[in-house]
């Protein structure tokens, strides 16, 4: 059983392109999923594993999060570079489970809040390989009451965008910045009941795509896996603006990583640190990784959706 499970994970990662949908799309760019950053792309993937390790001064903390998506307005082909598929409108859940280790007391585990975002594409400009979403996000406190980050339901806003840089001049050394890419978020999320756990937070990712080097600037020669590689660096902050007495400090993290994708897998791994002191005695460094499926490349049948 262990060889087959191997076996297919193999032959997704190195099989040839079939009929493939838009994932993340705009224009000739594709961008790569984060491992912290919400994405501004609407799409239908499937997040089965996030692992994140954290060592922090009080101890050790492991996080196997998931999340899944799915598109329930399509957008036009023309979002998308002519590709079927990509989204307008998608709902996204999701969750994690955490086991707290303590260097004092007793270790706990359990799941974490569970976490709705329903975002809406409302301008792409695929020649600009440019998008911008809206998005509400919807966080329920319906884990474990020792382990989850709080015991308020909130709802709020939140912006992103992504930017390929694709549209430079093919001319040059500038032509090899066209692989650049970013994207970001920034929201609010204030709590339902009261005046405590309002949070703001706002991500932003750095990111140099190898396949579009290869196909859309100069093949290079890279062969397989480094042809499908991403490299990226997120930039994280994330705060309480009206919360309990002393945990209302900014967390400023920096998140450098590597990934590779193809038409139906995403692997990431990253590690992260801190970079304000405020931060540092909460998170010495942590390891993140990502397993993302594309589900509608899997199984195609997965494109519908129930509004056109």
């Amino acid at each position: 059983m262990q060889r087959l499970r191997v076996s297919v994970l193999v032959l997704v990662l190195i099989a040839p392109r079939a009929k493939a949908w838009a994932h993340g799309t705009v224009g000739d760019y594709t961008f790569l999923e984060p491992v912290v950053t919400d994405d501004a792309n609407p799409k239908n993937e499937f997040d089965i594993l996030r692992p994140q390790e954290t060592w922090t001064a009080d101890g050790r903390q492991f996080s196997l999060g998931f999340s899944f998506e799915k598109v329930i307005v399509p957008a036009p082909e023309s979002y998308s570079n002519g590709v079927p598929g990509g989204g307008l409108v998608s709902l996204e859940i999701g969750s994690e489970w955490l086991d707290q280790s303590p260097k004092q007391g007793h270790g706990m585990s359990g799941f974490n809040d569970l976490e709705l975002l329903l975002k809406w594409a409302f301008l792409t400009v695929p020649e600009h390989e440019f998008r911008l979403s809206i998005g509400a996000k919807f966080i329920l406190p319906t884990g474990n009451p020792s382990v989850e980050d709080q015991n308020h339901t909130q709802l709020g806003p939140e912006l992103l965008w992504a930017k390929g840089f694709g549209d430079l001049p093919h001319e040059g050394l500038l032509k090899y910045l066209r692989p650049l890419g970013v994207q970001g978020d920034f929201g609010y999320i204030p709590a339902l009941g009261g005046r405590t756990w309002h949070e703001i937070f706002a991500d932003n990712v750095i990111e140099y795509s190898l396949p579009y080097l290869s196909n859309n600037v100069r093949d290079i020669g890279l062969m397989w896996p480094f042809r499908n590689m991403y490299l990226y660096t997120e930039f994280n902050y994330d705060q309480l603006i009206s919360g309990p007495s002393g945990q209302t400090f900014p967390q400023i993290l920096i998140t450098p990583g590597l990934a590779f994708m193809n038409y139906y897998i995403e692997l990431s791994v990253a590690t992260q640190f801190a970079l304000n002191n405020a931060t540092v005695l909460n998170n010495h460094a942590a390891v993140i990784g990502l397993l993302d499926l594309f589900i509608d490349d899997i199984i195609p049948k997965s494109n519908w959706t129930p509004f056109k």
